[in-house]
């Protein structure tokens, strides 16, 4: 029987494949489960709308990706924390911190893009690289300050 796959069926057929298969197989398995439907010229029409609709998104996601990357390559990203007597920092500064002072700052990422080795627990200038969607990266620098007052 000639299907095709609504989702990954891992040895078998990918989503939005058309693919022969056992008779038994897909009518006891594949389309109960609704892994698959029978490939009838609708379904067929319906998977091609279905494949340029993914792929307007995923152009659409890569374009997002690049103008995020675009502004954030080369930012300065200011963090001020508390400081002791002796200039050693009460807090580290994480890549969740760094995560929450983008969002501050108008861009939306996740702690998980940013790349730390470790955690930052001096007053300086820092590198750091952003991974982005679509394996994109951009990099920024962090300027821990000292927080005033």
């Amino acid at each position: 029987m000639r299907v095709i796959f609504l989702k990954d069926v891992e040895n078998v057929g990918k989503c939005f494949e058309v693919k022969e298969v056992a008779d038994g197989h897909a009518r006891n398995f594949l389309i109960p489960e609704g892994s698959a439907v029978p490939a009838t010229e609708e379904a067929l029409a319906w998977v091609e709308t279905q494949k340029e609709v993914l792929e307007k998104k995923a152009e659409e996601g890569l374009r997002k990706a690049q103008e995020l990357a675009s502004g954030l390559d080369d930012l300065e990203v200011p963090i001020a924390v508390k400081v002791g007597e002796e200039g050693q920092l009460f807090e580290s500064i994480t890549a969740q911190k760094v995560a929450e002072r983008l969002k501050e700052m108008g861009f939306e990422l996740k702690k998980n893009q940013v790349k730390m080795e470790e955690s930052i627990r001096e007053l300086g200038e820092f590198p750091l690289k952003l991974v982005l969607d679509h394996n994109l990266e951009a990099e920024i620098r962090i300027i821990v300050t000292e927080e005033e007052g």
